[in-house]
């Protein structure tokens, strides 16, 4: 769930919804926020950890879990990258999750070289987790993947979000092997996950769907049901989430 800011939602009855919702484990991304910079007590269920960037008041990702994790590594090796807070993974008996917060490549596209080598160092980190057990990742990817993704898809095949280049890089993940969980039960569009907050995008559901939950293949026996909580405001994004057994 991308909350655009932890301290915002705060006052949005973020904790409201964390009550009702009560998911087993929730992944948080743009933080925006250290634990030192959030006043607040969570609820005693959960364990929280924290990957936060250096620059304060970007980025960062958290995840909050009712189950103990055997290790938890932040970050993916590679300095460049780990210094802007994006990845936590945590482990568990039988499974990676790994809670992403993919760098965006900009308005005026000039951090795309950058995306790329991302894309590709993302995935190797992906795969050398899958060697040990299946992985589950989810977050914010920052790229709608197929027309169906977005309203206006050919009003956008050179922006942020769906150029070529970001389109094949989700691809990858694909080839590879990994699941996007929603399509294994919805093949049709109308679903976003993102709206922009001009022009009443959201009332009209002129939106995007950005933000996934992907799994290894070996996974899918388990994969029970994949949603989309669009009614759930408080950030221009909503939760996406998945049922496992």
């Amino acid at each position: 769930m991308n909350v655009n800011g932890l301290r915002a939602v705060l006052r949005k009855n973020f904790l409201d919804y964390l009550a009702e919702e009560a998911p087993d484990i929730l992944c948080l991304q743009e933080t925006k926020a250290s634990p030192d910079d959030v006043e607040q007590l969570w609820p005693a269920i959960y364990q929280t950890h924290w990957n936060t960037a250096e620059k304060k008041g970007y980025s960062g990702v958290a995840v909050f879990t009712k189950h103990r994790p055997l290790n938890v590594t932040l970050g993916i090796g590679i300095t460049e990258h780990d210094r802007e807070g994006r990845v936590l993974t945590a482990e568990y008996d039988d499974f990676f999750l790994v809670n992403v917060y993919v760098p965006n490549s900009k308005r005026e596209l000039t951090r795309l070289a950058y995306r790329q080598q991302w894309d590709g160092d993302f995935l190797r980190h992906l795969k050398n987790l899958e060697k040990r057990k299946p992985v589950i990742f989810c977050g914010d990817l920052n790229v709608a993947h197929t027309e169906i993704d977005l309203a206006n898809p050919k009003a956008n095949v050179k922006n942020h979000g769906f150029t070529p280049e970001e389109r094949a890089g989700f691809s990858a993940f694909v080839k590879a092997g990994f699941l996007d969980t929603f399509r294994e039960f919805e093949k049709r569009g109308g679903h976003y996950t993102w709206w922009s907050p001009m022009s009443g995008a959201r009332a009209r559901n002129v939106g995007w769907r950005i933000d996934y939950f992907l799994v290894s293949a070996a996974f899918r026996p388990r994969l029970q049901s994949a949603f989309i909580r669009a009614k759930v405001t408080g950030s221009d994004h909503c939760p996406v989430g998945i049922e496992i057994a």
